[in-house]
């Protein structure tokens, strides 16, 4: 670490310079460090990249054009080495409404490789590199300046760290799972460019299909809003209306303040706040028409299907083992369930839209004839 060359990147000429440097290289590792706590939105600290040799330390919170960033991230010239990026795209594209294309993901190369699903980057940089990472700064104030010397050494190694990875990891893909594994990282970059609509979130919220059309009606108001000023405020979804509280509040609908403040994990903070707000939201989905009452959503599968689902994983796991890949990367849990739901009534199975690429083309077959009972 002492003889890594560490360029910090402080003003807009800084980051319009290295964005030329970048554009010309045609690997680099990307990290990011931020802060989310009580708010929707992640908010960066600092952003981390690396050649392997130079440490590149970009300070976001002086700098106040992003476009030439966002044209790097975007510019098809440089592989953008990341792991387990989940949380690392909200932030840029928080910052600059880009995302990192072409993307390789460590963690997911990981998976190809066999040698384990959803591994963190402390224990895959040990298994590969050999080497022990320090964990003291995972949890440190990343929006505090001056960062201190452990953070700045902290965020440096990780990222010439998760290039060292890269290398590792590269060197044992062949071409076949190579294009694979860059197949889903595409795939991981398109369903972050899309934006849910509010008046779909009420889908997510357990049990609902539970629940009758017109307390859907009232559940789907209430969602929508959640997420609408979660947004709109920057707060955590669960600090403006907690999680627990929707469904009871959609089936119970009360009608006053203090019956609503008797349902389930209500914070008197949201009574207070947002009270009035809320029996309004309520009133306004007891008053939808039928004709635009939601459909209930499907009821989870019942545990007559785990025989069947049982045999679909271990056609997956068959060709996991044939190939040296971890299981869990081959069948996804909602891709099988589309799967069955497509003819669990009528037995006229169909692949799911969703269910397409290489896992289509390795197996999709072999799960149709599963179902259908033909030989495989």
């Amino acid at each position: 670490m002492a003889d890594t060359d560490i360029r910090w990147i402080t003003d807009d000429q800084g980051l319009r310079e290295a964005c030329a440097h970048w554009q010309q290289q045609p690997v680099l590792a990307l990290d990011t460090e931020f802060m989310r706590t009580e708010t929707f939105y992640p908010e960066a600290g600092l952003i981390q990249l690396s050649d392997g040799q130079t440490v590149w330390l970009l300070d976001p919170l002086p700098i106040t054009t992003w476009q030439p960033f966002a044209q790097w991230l975007e510019s098809p010239n440089t592989l953008k080495v990341l792991h387990s990026c989940s949380e690392d795209l909200e932030v840029l594209q928080r910052l600059c409404a880009a995302l990192p294309t072409p993307l390789f993901d460590t963690q997911l190369a990981a998976a190809f490789l066999g040698l384990g699903h959803s591994m963190g980057y402390a224990r895959l940089v040990h298994e590969v590199l050999g080497l022990e990472l320090p964990k003291g700064e995972t949890r440190s104030d990343w929006l505090q300046r001056p960062l201190s010397e452990m953070q700045i050494r902290y965020a440096a190694e990780d990222t010439l760290h998760l290039f060292e990875l890269y290398q590792a990891l590269e060197a044992r893909l062949d071409a076949t799972k190579r294009g694979w594994l860059l197949d889903d990282c595409a795939e991981q970059i398109a369903a972050a460019r899309l934006s849910k609509d509010p008046r779909e979130a009420y889908l997510d919220v357990k049990l609902a299909w539970k629940l009758r059309p017109q307390q859907l009606a009232v559940l789907r108001e209430l969602c929508a809003w959640r997420e609408t000023e979660a947004r709109r405020r920057n707060v955590a979804r669960n600090r403006l209306l907690r999680e627990r509280s929707l469904w009871p509040l959609a089936r119970f609908q009360p009608d006053n303040l203090v019956a609503l403040a008797r349902i389930e994990d209500m914070h008197p903070r949201t009574v207070r706040q947002d009270g009035e707000t809320l029996l309004q939201l309520m009133a306004a989905g007891k008053a939808v028409p039928q004709s635009d009452w939601p459909e209930t959503p499907e009821p989870p599968m019942g545990p007559e299907v785990s025989a069947v689902l049982k045999r679909l994983r271990n056609i997956g796991k068959e060709k996991a083992e044939q190939l040296a890949m971890a299981p869990e990367i081959m069948l996804r849990k909602k891709a099988l369930e589309a799967l069955l739901r497509s003819g669990y009534k009528d037995g006229d199975y169909r692949l799911p839209d969703d269910f397409n690429g290489w896992r289509k083309e390795l197996f999709g077959e072999q799960l149709l004839a599963e179902l259908n009972g033909e030989p495989a």
